[in-house]
């Protein structure tokens, strides 16, 4: 996570100092700025552009910004990048004295809710959060699919969800995991009509007349291929393999493969297309794996990369589990195996 925090007096540049120390301690990249004349004597970094080209840049290169000072200065600095719930960053405003920290955008799916919350505790301020289900202590599906990493296919459909709950009307639930913890009240996995929500790595399966797919990111990818493989040579196998054993593309949490592979134009290109990472072993890494099931070796890859297999080795390390979902496939050059994180939907 990455956040900025901005402040436009001395008496702010001091809690914006506070929240950024504090959240470089917690283990999250945080810079803290000043917008003033005597910026450069707060001890934080002066900001000499305009405040609309700061916030321009800061919107789309961070997950989060804090804004130490009047409201209107951060709803008049960030309207002209406002695009959409599902890619805004989470911005939050605070009063330079400290009193109040407020969720301005963002609250449930940029995480701004959750951020109002820790940074008002580590203040000492009063936590301000709007949005309707929050206030009423209610389910939130969208706050819900960011805390529990799940991809959410349709925002028209979870407004619609979150207008049904805070009218009280009782949701669908399907799962193919494990429920732990209390199932909220607006929830019920015994109904089958009108809308629900299925946390399910199948995309396509609807078992709603209405249903919102929440698709967890727990799938690992294993791949090898030849030096200059593209990049579409390597998502045409994932979508085939993929779609074969009925799991979404958006279920995609990381690739990894042998660190030779670590600088190939064709994998870094579609890790960054599908915004996953890319893990890389050494061949004595991958040759220590323990798996339950015998394993595709070659001699000859053996003989390039230093171990006898690629894609199923690397899967499994990635994905910290010792059985594969999909062993070793190829096609033009690549070679795929496919495994699942530990996962169980939380409740708690």
């Amino acid at each position: 996570m990455k956040l900025a925090v901005i402040a436009f007096t001395r008496s702010g540049s001091r809690y914006a100092l506070r929240i950024a120390k504090a959240m470089e301690e917690r283990g999250v990249s945080c810079e803290a700025y000043g917008k003033g004349k005597e910026a450069e004597s707060w001890g934080i970094c002066p900001v000499q552009e305009p405040l609309k080209d700061w916030t321009g840049r800061a919107f789309c290169q961070c997950d989060g910004l804090v804004f130490v000072g009047a409201a209107g200065i951060a709803v008049r600095a960030i309207a002209p990048f406002v695009a959409s719930k599902a890619s805004d960053p989470a911005v939050l405003c605070m009063d330079e004295q400290g009193h109040f920290v407020i969720s301005l955008l963002s609250g449930h799916l940029g995480g701004a809710n959750a951020l109002t919350r820790e940074i008002a505790a580590l203040c000492g301020a009063v936590p301000v959060i709007t949005t309707a289900t929050d206030a009423g202590g209610r389910f939130s599906v969208d706050d819900f699919a960011r805390r529990g990493n799940l991809y959410l296919d349709n925002l028209k459909l979870a407004k619609e969800i979150a207008a049904d709950v805070l009218e009280q009307r009782t949701i669908g639930l399907y799962s193919d995991f494990e429920l732990c913890g209390q199932i909220p009240p607006e929830l019920s996995c015994q109904k089958r009509d009108g809308v629900g929500i299925s946390i399910s790595l199948d995309e396509a399966y609807d078992p709603f007349p209405r249903t919102l797919h929440l698709v967890p990111r727990i799938t690992v990818l294993g791949i090898g291929c030849r030096k200059g493989t593209s990049a579409e040579q390597i998502e045409a196998l994932v979508r085939e393999t993929l779609e074969k054993n009925q799991i979404s593309m958006h279920s995609i949490a990381r690739a990894a493969s042998v660190d030779l592979k670590k600088d190939e134009p064709g994998l870094l290109e579609f890790c960054r297309k599908w915004r996953i990472p890319f893990l890389t072993y050494t061949a004595e890494e991958l040759q220590a794996v323990e798996h339950e099931e015998e394993l595709a070796e070659s001699e000859f890859v053996k003989r390039t990369a230093g171990v006898g297999n690629v894609c199923e080795r690397s899967a499994l390390k990635a994905s910290g589990r010792r059985r594969l979902l999909q062993g070793k496939t190829a096609k033009d050059g690549v070679t795929l195996a496919v495994a699942l994180q530990e996962y169980a939907v939380n409740f708690e």
